[in-house]
């Protein structure tokens, strides 16, 4: 790798490194290369901003549920925290904070949405097609696209011809005043619980409805004082000191999630007891306790989603949804419910299949049927038949109970591994051997047998088959210790022209 942005090859640019994103894994790598000089690489941004999730989801209430102090850099911590769990605008401010301190906005170009990619064997090149029609070439190509950031819509018949507004959480219209209005919230979920008890003060009724009740435990969330930021400012290593105890706590609850045990009925338990606590009325007790293990779907925090359901102006409907027509939506029981505006609080599409666009590796392979019955990668970045090609926040990466940000930064320390090997290996690319590939990811599903993610709830962490693609079946530290070590020998080095070539003793281990 050079210094120069761009190596050129006849009159065409080559970045040597192109990354697809620019919120927390994007920045991050760019971050980390940087510091490690390896400075030749551009990030494709398709928006006109950083942020990635954080730019895009501005619905009312809109926050994270990991504490701020762990939800950010290792290497960049901030002080000035407002809150224990960091709204929406406050950490968009923080990623914007990153792009300006390490001058990252020169080597990011917005508004450059990828559509297409395919690898050239002849050239050992990633071949880049853009919305726009533009073309570039890559030796390298980090996915940092995170897996929410397609609104998941259900298929609900009539939808259509319904004369109000519509919107989806993850593509909020500011603009649309809720004042006043007859709303309907779909979905109970993690953007649920935070915009209903956002929007149920100013509405007229507001109408849930629920198709599974989640555990909801409370949160906790207070403001930060000033004190405790100047004391953070003055002595870092406190504020490191709180990190790590934040991340000891969420470590703490998987054996809960991990074995359907006495500490899964202990965390069942506080949570009944918490509405119970808030909810008095029992047909609503009744509506809103979970049927299944804790843990086996995401457990939600919040303060104020129990005491927002409780109000005069809320109806939680726990009747499935039949159709909608052009003022209401019809529920099985035979009712209609006259609304002004539908707000689908639906998560997303998670990538089972692959990118958002067409990837298509060696011999023209694609990923989207590659992944057809699920997706799965080595050690969430890796994909056999995918060369020099690498995701953050890939299958099986997901965290169900700590801040996605230290397996943002575990992938971030491999895959930089992994670059400087590609680096001395000229003229070659690296591709997982298949067998790794499918060795690691039979000992993942293997391990998530018997655990409470798997005890049998509908969740959007499973695959139609069952198969979970999204989690990592432990402690994160495991996955720490997982991505710790880089060996060549797991992919085959094959020269451009296609031959077979032996990786240089030098490079036979990078760690």
């Amino acid at each position: 790798m050079t210094n120069d942005k761009n190596n050129t090859q006849g009159n065409k640019q080559i970045d040597e490194v192109a990354i697809i994103g620019a919120g927390f894994g994007g920045l991050g790598l760019a971050i980390r290369m940087q510091q490690q000089g390896l400075n030749d690489f551009v990030i494709y941004e398709r928006a006109s901003d950083v942020g990635g999730v954080w730019r895009d989801n501005v619905y009312p209430g809109a926050a994270c549920d990991v504490p701020s102090h762990l939800y950010s850099f290792s290497f960049e911590p901030n002080p000035d925290w407002g809150r224990t769990f960091g709204p929406q605008q406050e950490i968009h401010r923080y990623l914007r904070h990153c792009t300006e301190k390490y001058k990252l906005r020169d080597k990011i170009e917005f508004n450059t949405a990828l559509s297409d990619m395919a690898f050239c064997e002849s050239s050992g090149l990633w071949n880049l097609t853009f919305v726009d029609g533009s073309r570039r070439q890559a030796r390298a190509v980090v996915m940092a696209i995170g897996a929410l950031n397609i609104p998941q819509y259900p298929d609900i018949v009539g939808v259509d011809s319904f004369a109000g507004k519509v919107m989806h959480t993850a593509e909020w219209d500011q603009s649309y005043d809720l004042a006043g209005k007859r709303v309907a919230v779909i979905g109970t979920g993690a953007s649920a619980i935070q915009v209903v008890p956002s929007i149920q003060p100013q509405v007229a009724t507001l109408n849930v409805f629920q198709r599974t009740p989640p555990w909801v435990m409370p949160k906790f969330d207070k403001p930060l004082s000033p004190a405790r930021q100047r004391l953070y400012r003055r002595w870092p290593i406190v504020q490191r000191t709180v990190r790590r105890l934040q991340y000891l706590m969420a470590e703490s609850v998987v054996p809960a999630f991990m074995w359907d045990s006495f500490l899964t009925r202990f965390g069942e338990a506080m949570g009944r007891r918490y509405l119970r606590k808030v909810v008095s009325d029992p047909a609503l007790q009744k509506k809103l306790s979970p049927k299944y293990a804790m843990g086996c779907k995401r457990v939600l925090l919040s303060d104020d989603y129990y005491p927002a359901l409780t109000k005069s102006n809320v109806n939680v409907c726990v009747e499935g949804i039949d159709s909608v027509d052009e003022t209401a939506i019809c529920t099985s029981d035979g009712r209609r419910h006259e609304v002004d505006a539908i707000v689908f609080a639906t998560g997303f599409k998670v990538p089972v299949s692959g990118a958002p666009i067409p990837v298509r590796g060696v011999g023209g392979r694609l990923l989207e049927k590659d992944w057809a019955i699920g997706s799965e990668a080595y050690k969430g970045m890796a994909v056999s038949g995918y060369p020099n090609m690498m995701y953050v926040m890939g299958p099986n990466t997901g965290p169900g109970n700590t801040s996605v940000i230290f397996y943002i930064e575990s992938q971030i320390n491999y895959i930089l591994k992994y670059l400087k090997t590609l680096r001395k290996s000229q003229n070659k690319y690296l591709d997982l051997k298949p067998m790794v590939q499918r060795e690691f990811n039979a000992d993942i599903q293997e391990r998530f047998k018997g655990t409470t993610w798997t005890s049998g709830c509908n969740s959007w962490y499973l695959t139609k088959d069952g198969k979970n693609t999204t989690l990592w079946p432990s402690f994160s530290w495991q996955y720490r210790l997982t991505t710790r070590h880089f060996s060549a020998v797991e992919y085959e080095v094959v020269n451009a022209s296609n031959e077979e070539a032996e990786l240089e003793s030098s490079v036979a281990a990078a760690s």
